[in-house]
């Protein structure tokens, strides 16, 4: 690990493994509680986790029970079974280009050992991500890790109680699961300060939606954000946000909202590649030369925006290095590492074609 070029910092109380215990009586257990309860153990299971479609009078059976035994939830009591030598990894998408290539990262980290990776996509749904989760965790994986937007902080502290977890792109840390993210503010600042470096005063940038999360955890487009607007206030400048969606759809109408307004700016950082192509297509039909005439950079650089007639300036925050470090997270979970770790992955400028300093009058214009 390269100082230089990734951060990585551990919280969590000190503890001694195999330090002897006191004696005392017997940990309540799971299956003392489904006995209780007069339930099944996936119940009780579902109850913890705020699983999507348990009644309340299951609800309302298995939380008597827990508060009469006096149950506390632990990852360890998932050592009553063997091991299943299975990760589950779960994207939003695969359409999504960034998801994928750390799936590619997971999978060359766990290819020395004898673990295999189960994917599955969950959406952008809650309900529907927490279900994609409990799928995987019916087919007994050891581990998980997750890119789970739409899951709210107390269902991954609950889940990450029951299983070794690590989520991605969630900023904030956590007391009960890993996470592994981009130094998306960074980011953001780095690419804010290229462009106002090339001369660029009106610099308009596009967004994601915030979500239902609540400070401080906030998902990467929030944090880049974060980053830009921060950045233009340091450089004196007024920030210019359109909210839309991380899609190339979604870049296009942001676009077309800043280009057709009676002074354009001069760049669009896209908050992601997928949406700076989209930015792309709708300065093409303006007839609006890229960087001569309009500036356009994103974030993350996928394999697309290396493409010679793309040539996007980008934020690199390391696909593959993501996901790799996701991977070797879980493994010192499920080693027995019980304090939560937070890795941090530094992001890299990558100045290609797609920028340059802003044309004669400060403002796009159309080639003639």
């Amino acid at each position: 690990m390269s100082a230089s070029s990734e951060r990585r910092v551990r919280s969590g109380r000190n503890r001694t493994d195999g330090a002897p215990r006191p004696s005392g009586p017997r940990r309540v257990t799971i299956h003392d509680v489904a006995q209780e309860a007069g339930v099944s153990f996936s119940a009780v299971s579902k109850v913890l986790r705020d699983a999507y479609g348990v009644s309340p009078q299951m609800r309302e059976k298995v939380t008597a029970a827990i508060e009469k035994l006096g149950y506390r939830p632990q990852a360890n009591a998932r050592a009553m079974r063997g091991r299943s030598y299975t990760v589950g990894v779960m994207l939003v998408a695969l359409s999504h280009p960034f998801q994928p290539e750390i799936v590619e990262g997971v999978t060359d980290e766990l290819e020395p050992g004898p673990y295999q990776e189960i994917l599955i996509t969950g959406g952008l749904v809650a309900q529907r991500q927490q279900r994609s989760i409990e799928a995987l965790i019916d087919r007994q994986v050891d581990g998980l890790v997750v890119i789970a937007p739409e899951a709210s902080t107390a269902w991954l502290e609950r889940l990450g109680q029951e299983i070794p977890t690590v989520v991605v792109a969630r900023h904030g840390g956590a007391a009960h699961y890993d996470t592994v993210v981009d130094d998306d503010r960074g980011g953001a600042r780095l690419m804010v300060d290229h462009l106002v470096r090339l001369g660029h005063r009106r610099i308009v940038h596009t967004t994601h939606p915030t979500g239902d999360l609540e400070r401080p955890f906030v998902l990467s487009h929030t944090a880049r954000c974060d980053g830009y607007v921060d950045a233009m206030r340091r450089h004196g400048l007024e920030p210019d946000v359109i909210e839309t969606s991380y899609t190339e759809e979604g870049g296009y109408r942001a676009a077309v909202e800043a280009l057709d307004r009676q002074v354009p700016p001069t760049a669009v950082f896209a908050g992601a590649d997928i949406a700076a192509l989209g930015v792309l297509r709708a300065a093409e039909e303006r007839d609006l030369r890229v960087p001569e005439d309009l500036t356009v950079t994103g974030y993350d650089n996928i394999t697309a925006s290396a493409i010679g007639r793309v040539s996007l300036t980008t934020v690199d925050q390391s696909a593959h290095l993501t996901g790799q470090m996701s991977a070797r997270l879980l493994l010192e979970r499920l080693e027995g590492r019980t304090q939560p770790a937070h890795y941090v992955v530094a992001p890299r400028l990558l100045v290609r074609g797609s920028s340059a300093a802003p044309a004669r009058g400060g403002r796009a214009r159309r080639s003639s």
